[in-house]
């Protein structure tokens, strides 16, 4: 086969891995990429925003199946395109990508199916909304409506917080994803990740996993889009997820079908875990970025097979083969993210580490330039290990880690502490 996948980062760095893993595939296209993906599959610069363009470059290059990274191309409807002109494709339409587009939209159709989460109320103008927080009082959740690069979500520790959150919400600091705003209860609890894939009728659980969200060690500083990852995640036992199943996602499921907008493709549902049973936090309506990389290290080429099986609605037929092991990937990011940051730094040691079914690096924000590998992003490098237990990949990431000269660069020094 020949396959497209979309994207250049890390999430589409260990897609790439898997799927050329898989003897099925025959040429392997990423697009745009970035340096890391450049030295496994071939890169293509093209308007991944832009369905018309994704079909006529699958239709020059004979592509028979195309992957969707990340949500701004399915929210953009390149999966609706793709799918229309006959082509093979992962990722939900633009109007089931709404369950990640649309924070409101997720709400409403928890409310539908019953699906349990936080009590919430949705608003467009910042007075009511400030009212709405007064009267609830901190801490509290306000969330940008729309897609906000995963950092539309402010945690409020006081009324102060929130009242503030508001005021650049609407003042235009996410752009159109603050047009309405969404404000929650505050769940307690602790929070794991749920991988599902649907092909709009059955569901198939493919892996938990867990993320530091937060820049700092101990969980402290600003959130961002994720420091490091491990898989599985204990705290999602199989009694928890069975459970998380049968209230969460299947009702949303069977409500995204009975609305005419079938969900296919993977669902990624955040949720808060406390006395026995989840929550929904969030719905994803893809792979997450650094999880991806955790649960490809433990697929391996069978990922392509189950995405396969996704598309061509036969997903009844599918099952995961887990073996009895543990990943985990620890971000390198930019000195300064999440904040400021400067991009064009030399990162040197690379071409010394292992690349292995046990040991890898993603790349996720980077350029070759001149032979050298230079950071363009604010997370750089997603440094990924398997072992035998958590503690055994924890040891062999953060020893590679050690060999990476990039004074520029920083990374988290315990990720993993809450299984460990």
């Amino acid at each position: 086969m020949n396959i497209l996948i979309l994207g250049s980062g890390g999430r589409e760095h260990a897609l790439a891995w898997a799927v050329k893993q898989n003897p099925k595939c025959d040429r392997l296209i990423v697009a745009p990429g970035n340096a890391g993906i450049a030295q496994l599959a071939e890169v293509a610069d093209i308007n991944i925003l832009d369905g018309a363009s994704v079909v006529i470059f699958c239709e020059e290059n004979a592509i028979d199946f195309v992957i969707i990274g990340p949500e701004a191309p399915l929210a953009a409807g390149v999966a609706d395109a793709t799918r229309a002109a006959g082509l093979l494709t992962f990722g939900p339409s633009a109007a089931a990508a709404r369950l990640e587009a649309s924070k409101g939209f997720t709400k409403e159709i928890c409310d539908a199916c019953g699906a349990p989460t936080a009590a919430y109320a949705s608003f467009t103008e910042a007075a009511p909304a400030k009212a709405y927080v007064t009267a609830q009082g901190a801490p509290i959740v306000v969330k940008a409506d729309g897609l906000a690069a995963g950092k539309g979500v402010i945690v409020a520790l006081t009324e102060a917080e929130a009242l503030a959150a508001i005021d650049d919400m609407f003042g235009g600091e996410f752009g159109a994803a603050g047009a309405e705003v969404v404000i929650e209860e505050f769940m307690t609890g602790e929070e794991a990740s749920f991988f599902i894939l649907t092909d709009g009728v059955s569901a198939l659980p493919i892996g938990t996993a867990q993320d530091h969200k937060r820049v700092g060690d101990g969980d402290t500083g600003p959130n961002t889009g994720g420091m490091g990852a491990y898989s599985p995640a204990p705290v999602l036992t199989d009694e928890i997820s069975a459970r998380a199943m049968e209230e969460i996602v299947l009702p949303t499921i069977r409500e995204m079908a009975r609305r005419g907008t079938p969900y296919q493709g993977v669902l990624y549902a955040g949720l808060m875990i406390k006395d026995g049973q989840g929550r929904l936090v969030e719905y994803n309506a893809r792979f997450g970025d650094p999880e991806t990389q955790v649960l490809m290290m433990r697929l391996g080429a069978q990922a392509l097979d189950l995405m396969l099986a996704c598309a061509e609605g036969r997903l009844d037929q599918a099952q995961v083969n887990w073996a009895n092991d543990h990943a985990i990937t620890v971000v390198m990011a930019a000195k300064g993210y999440p904040g400021a940051y400067s991009k064009g730094s030399e990162i040197r040691g690379l071409d010394r580490l292992p690349a292995d079914s046990r040991h890898m690096v993603f790349h996720a924000g980077t350029i070759e330039k001149d032979g050298a590998i230079l950071a363009s992003g604010g997370r750089v490098l997603n440094i990924t290990a398997r072992g035998d237990t958590l503690s055994d990949a924890r040891n062999r990431a953060y020893a590679m880690i050690d060999h990476i000269r990039w004074p520029d660069g920083f990374c988290r020094s315990d990720i993993g502490w809450r299984a460990l």
